[in-house]
């Protein structure tokens, strides 16, 4: 396979320096390939473009049903070629098959929501009290936005970002993870294929330093959007703050999942090992705290702790596979490391804590690991690990549930389960985070706002919210029958 290559004004080109990087399978960590690696020459070409496409080229001026038009034929085309997507997301990021298909699915559903959406009304009309004077609002393009996105859905990430960002008429720089570029290249052959104008949308290669801190450093860039962690996010903030660009944040997580008693036992079982254990818990609303009413608490633990050792982990392709590695060794030993802190802690280890000895040892797996009676202070209750660890805690009353769940510097998700509707609702009302669920979880949909409160980030993606992040507000007042102010007395 030869190396992956940036797709800069209309054009697949290599990195400037000639620099490659390769990426892996983290099942065990064979060499799938490598990818072009840029530095901020390669950034700054790429934003020249992207300007050159904005300030005199014809996508912003795009009639929305044009542009509407190509993002359809997208959407048909990532259909088309879906079960190619989902084997290099698999391939290069370890999760099931199941849920890279799903992705891709979930990936041209959002091109054809945003596709929809840009043909429809987008501006308002006011009464300013003389009939002579009409005053209306209209949503224009921001410009150029580079948009960064990270690893645990490659596929789908892009999508989120490149669909409203494209539908609103804006020229978009995408800068995947370094770590799974492979699904970016199908996409943007795809692109090519439909024929977007040269500049509008375009592909970097490379790492944060230098590639995402010059996309977001640059004056030429009018927007940022990121989804990552809370500490880049800082400094995406920061490195943005020079020309006072527009910044969209997806951060960090620590999701609490509320059981009462009176949940099905079943379905609360099941759910709480799919919030934390899905994606391999690489997702940022992983509900990694789980709050249990102290009157099931005897019974649920030893249903879920061997339900997590039935798990079957091993390769994403593999057709029983329910959870895959994690995406590194880095990441790998980091999440051990956060066992072992939970372990110092005084926490009790109820099941997992290690990796594998077998084939697996080959690979970035960790076992599916549940902690109880930890110390409310503990690293594995209050940071975001990013790993399937899940911290059980109990609660005797709904204000104490609502207390733990909302002792956090997150907010991004939350979920209560109860066949009590009025508690419910009661209990959801009071969870301070921007996505949350009764009875479900995880549960996304393109036409729902989504994004978090306090360190989870601000902005929204997805839905309407997602397309307005990716416009400007004008005011237009007309005056229909102009007539001297009077004002200056000089003027006769």
């Amino acid at each position: 396979m030869s190396a992956l290559l940036n797709y800069v004004g209309g054009k697949f080109v290599p990195a400037r320096a000639g620099r490659t990087r390769e990426f892996l399978n983290p099942a065990d960590n064979s060499v799938l390939g490598a990818a072009t690696e840029s530095e901020a020459a390669d950034v700054e070409a790429a934003i020249a473009e992207a300007r050159r496409a904005f300030d005199e080229g014809p996508w912003p001026w795009t009639p929305a049903p044009e542009r509407a038009a190509k993002l359809f034929k997208l959407a048909d085309l990532i259909d088309a070629n879906a079960e190619e997507f989902a084997r290099r997301d698999t391939l290069n990021n370890g999760k099931p098959l199941r849920e890279s298909r799903a992705d891709a699915a979930d990936a041209a559903a959002c091109f054809r929501y945003y596709a929809g959406l840009a043909t429809k009304p987008h501006g308002e009309t006011y009464e300013v009290g003389d009939p002579n004077i009409v005053s209306m609002s209209v949503r224009e393009p921001i410009g150029v936005c580079g948009q960064i996105i990270p690893w645990n859905f490659p596929l789908l990430m892009a999508a989120w970002k490149l669909a409203p960002g494209l539908a609103a008429g804006n020229c978009c720089i995408l800068k995947p993870s370094e770590l799974t570029p492979w699904s970016a290249q199908l996409l943007f052959q795809l692109i090519d294929e439909v024929g977007f104008p040269p500049g509008a949308v375009q592909l970097i290669y490379g790492a944060g330093d230098p590639a995402g801190s010059a996309l977001a450093e640059s004056h030429g860039v009018d927007k940022i959007a990121f989804t990552g962690g809370t500490a880049t996010g800082r400094k995406i903030m920061q490195a943005s703050a020079g020309n006072l660009k527009r910044v969209t944040l997806e951060l960090g997580g620590k999701s609490p999942i509320v059981m009462f008693a009176d949940t099905d036992p079943d379905v609360a079982l099941e759910y709480a090992m799919f919030g934390i254990f899905a994606g391999q818990g690489e997702v940022c609303n992983a509900g990694s705290r789980l709050f249990l009413e102290r009157s099931m608490y005897d019974d649920f633990l030893p249903r879920l702790k061997a339900a997590c050792e039935k798990i079957a982990v091993g390769r994403g392709l593999d057709d029983d596979t329910e959870m895959g590695p994690l995406i590194s060794k880095a990441y790998q030993q980091k999440v051990l490391g956060y066992i072992e802190s939970g372990k110092e802690s005084g926490a009790e280890l109820l099941t997992g804590g290690r990796g594998y000895e077998d084939w697996r040892a080959a690979g970035n797996f960790v076992q599916p690991t549940v902690f109880v009676n930890a110390p409310p202070d503990a690293k594995i209750v209050r940071e975001e690990i990013f790993g399937p660890v899940l911290a059980v805690d109990t609660f005797e009353a709904e204000g104490e549930a609502i207390r733990k769940a909302n002792d956090t510097v997150y907010g991004l998700s939350g979920a209560v389960f109860t066949r009590d509707g009025a508690r419910a609702q009661r209990v959801i009302r009071k969870l301070r985070a921007g996505v949350t669920w009764i009875n479900t979880f995880h549960f996304t949909f393109n036409e729902a706002p989504w994004g978090g409160y306090k360190q989870s980030g601000f902005g929204r993606e997805l839905g309407p919210h997602g397309y307005d992040a990716y416009t400007e507000v004008k005011q237009i007042t007309t005056h229909l029958a102009p007539v001297r102010l009077g004002w200056f007395k000089g003027l006769g």
